[in-house]
């Protein structure tokens, strides 16, 4: 017990007199003494309680106070029934060796105090033990769902892991209470936290040290502020756990990334493709969608990148279906669609609860993930969760039509990248293929050779113009189409003076043998630009 927590048993009504920067030392045990040198007969970090019968004079208590200094007791506890008060020497000797003093009314004995007292230590001791036998059993493999038998039997403390998009991961908790707890864990200014909800108290302890936009929450039944530690050691079991899941999916990002990799390159073996889908959970006739996700911070310079956190939240908002391979553009995931016939997307929590045993998003309970606009709505309820809870986060996440077969792999990762930056242009959000039939879309699909060399035989001359010159034509084309072939907004935004940006569109169309007042070859030298 801390000499914090026996200041605040109202009961006592203890008094401080000296030591308020020392409220946080622990105490193990109580000593009622009145001899004038006690030190023989302390340990060390013993609440002492003195009627200070021992002093004749101020000196007294100097020699007394640094005893119990020498024998490292936590505080001392002074009655006032023998000298009417604690007298003034006591604590300015208590000031200067830096022991806490507190002043014990007459009308409490010492003995309720150590009464008072001891049971408490007893209480914590036995915690301790079963703590202990808990913090082993993870030790030795047990998982989330033995963990939380063993708080439930040996703690009788209800508990449960919630992510940050609601998702419950282990436990059983109300819809509800799932994501309003995910909301306090976002918002907490700092960690414990106590959340209030209709069903009753809980406690929020940290999960390892994630970005909490992809982090975890221990969430304990009741307040705990004043037992921390057995919420911090808990939460560091649950870490564990993680750590080993975490372990196993890195083998899968690595063939995801492997497959990604392979289906976007020419000349895909199609039997390592279709080996490839499989260990991604996808048979070669069944439907998938690719995502692609980013999570940006505005403002922030440290931290994770935007696709390795929008990998972490991806793999939380469908936990723990996918897995998110981080790249350079945005994190990829290929994601299994259950055929609208078969029961692996039956929503959770039909009966009232939810569990951690599937770990469906709490927000998109009822959306089964048949088709590419289910994918994408269930993706939505868990991404609104997210930015309630930390409101300067974006989350902006791409999603590919319904595709079948290796083959497609390559069309759906170039479908889900422009809906993710599509999403990206408007602040965050949820984007799916429907929404971006553009040349984007069928530049997507047209072969590589094909793009490449449309956009080589179009734009070499240029290229090759800058190179020898050190001239920009090419981005001054580029900023020319943009700006609808405006002069003075190519300038404006160029900072160059409007003739010069004339003078370089004039070279262009020598160069090229295009005319860029008329439609068709602005629509050619746009494609060849973003085909190249």
């Amino acid at each position: 017990m801390r000499i914090r927590d026996l200041v605040g048993m109202a009961e006592l009504g203890l008094t401080l007199l000296a030591g308020e920067e020392q409220l946080d030392r622990d105490f193990s045990g109580v000593q009622i003494t009145d001899l004038p040198d006690p030190g023989r007969y302390l340990s060390g970090g013993e609440l002492v309680l003195s009627g200070l019968m021992w002093r004749n004079g101020p000196e007294d208590s100097e020699r007394f106070v640094g005893r119990l200094a020498e024998a490292g007791v936590a505080a001392l506890g002074a009655g006032s029934a023998w000298l009417g008060a604690v007298p003034e020497d006591l604590v300015r000797a208590c000031h200067a060796h830096g022991l806490p003093l507190l002043a014990v009314p007459v009308e409490v004995s010492f003995r309720t105090v150590a009464e008072l007292v001891a049971p408490r230590h007893a209480e914590l001791r036995d915690a301790l033990g079963r703590h202990r036998r808990i913090v082993a059993a993870v030790a030795e493999g047990a998982g989330l769902p033995e963990l939380f038998a063993l708080m439930g039997t040996e703690l009788a403390m209800e508990g449960a892991v919630v992510s940050a998009v609601g998702t419950v991961i282990a436990g059983t908790l109300d819809q509800a209470d799932a994501v309003r707890l995910a909301h306090g864990y976002l918002a907490a200014p700092r960690l414990p936290h106590v959340v209030r909800a209709p069903s009753g108290t809980f406690t929020l302890f940290g999960v390892g040290r994630e970005h909490r936009a992809a982090g975890w929450a221990l969430a304990c039944g009741g307040d705990l502020l004043g037992e921390a530690d057995l919420g911090f050691e808990l939460a560091a079991c649950v870490a564990l756990e993680r750590s080993r899941a975490e372990e196993g999916r890195r083998v899968e990002r690595r063939l995801a990334e492997q497959l990604i990799a392979l289906a976007c390159s020419a000349g895909g073996d199609p039997a390592e493709l279709n080996a490839g889908l499989r260990t991604c959970g996808i048979g070669p006739a069944e439907p998938y969608s690719v995502v692609n996700v980013t999570v940006t911070r505005p403002g922030a310079t440290r931290g994770p990148d935007p696709a390795r956190l929008g990998g972490q939240v991806l793999e939380e908002l469908l936990h723990p279906r996918v897995v998110a391979a981080a790249g350079a553009d945005g994190a990829v995931a290929l994601v299994p669609l259950a055929p609208p016939s078969a029961p692996a997307g039956e929503p959770i929590g039909t009966a009232g609860k939810s569990t951690g045993t599937v770990g469906e998003p709490i927000g998109a309970a009822g959306v089964p993930a048949g088709t590419a606009g289910e994918l994408a709505e269930r993706l939505r309820a868990g991404a609104r969760v997210l930015t309630a809870g930390l409101p300067g986060i974006r989350v902006s996440i791409g999603v590919s039509a319904a595709l079948r077969g290796p083959s497609a792999v390559r069309g759906g990762v170039a479908e889900a990248g422009h809906a993710r930056r599509l999403a990206e242009a408007r602040g965050g959000a949820v984007v799916t293929s429907d929404e971006i039939y553009t040349h984007a879309l069928l530049l997507a699909t047209v072969p590589d050779d094909v793009r490449r060399s449309f956009a080589a035989r179009t734009l070499d001359p240029l290229f090759d113009y800058d190179r020898r010159h050190g001239s920009e034509l090419v981005r001054t084309l580029g900023t020319f189409l943009d700006c609808v072939g405006s002069w003075n907004a190519c300038a404006e935004r160029m900072n160059v003076h409007v003739n010069t940006v004339r003078y370089r569109i004039r070279r262009v169309e020598e160069l090229t043998g295009r005319d860029l007042s008329t439609m068709t070859d602005r629509v050619d030298l746009f494609l060849a630009l973003r085909g190249s």
